[in-house]
């Protein structure tokens, strides 16, 4: 069911909470990446919002935060979830990405995902087509 209220009427919304020991530069790179608006921040938080829907992309302060390791290792710290983000030109937009302040991963599985790396280490799928939204893996 559709829930017709104004968004910022609603209180369904949900969200993704990435750590980081720099709030505002995570903050600052997905802001410039998908164009979200950064609704909040200060040194302990941010929330970015997407524009759309009642989800939204938050970003909190953690003094002993660990990247995940990329691919995965044994004994190393694991990736808890990944975000994926289809686009249209993938070359142009992992150059832009790069360019953002990401870093390409070492082990690329699939010929038409980027798996890159966030400036606070968390990794993050660039992918065309939409087949692959459900399924790539980093």
């Amino acid at each position: 069911m559709v829930d017709s209220r104004d968004r910022w009427q609603r209180h369904d919304w949900w969200g993704v909470v990435l750590d980081t020991d720099d709030v505002a530069v995570l903050a600052t790179f997905y802001n410039q990446l998908r164009g979200w608006t950064i609704h909040h921040a200060d040194e302990t938080d941010a929330a970015l919002d997407p524009g759309e829907g009642v989800a939204y992309l938050s970003v909190q302060h953690n003094p002993d935060h660990v990247p995940p390791t990329w691919p995965p290792r044994p004994g190393a710290q694991q990736m808890m979830l990944h975000l994926d983000f289809e686009v249209t030109d993938l070359a142009a937009e992992t150059a832009r990405a790069i360019g953002l302040g990401a870093r390409l991963a070492g082990e690329q599985p699939q010929d038409n995902v980027r798996v890159l790396l966030d400036p606070a280490g968390h990794p993050f799928c660039l992918y065309v087509d939409a087949g692959h939204a459900l399924g790539a893996q980093p």
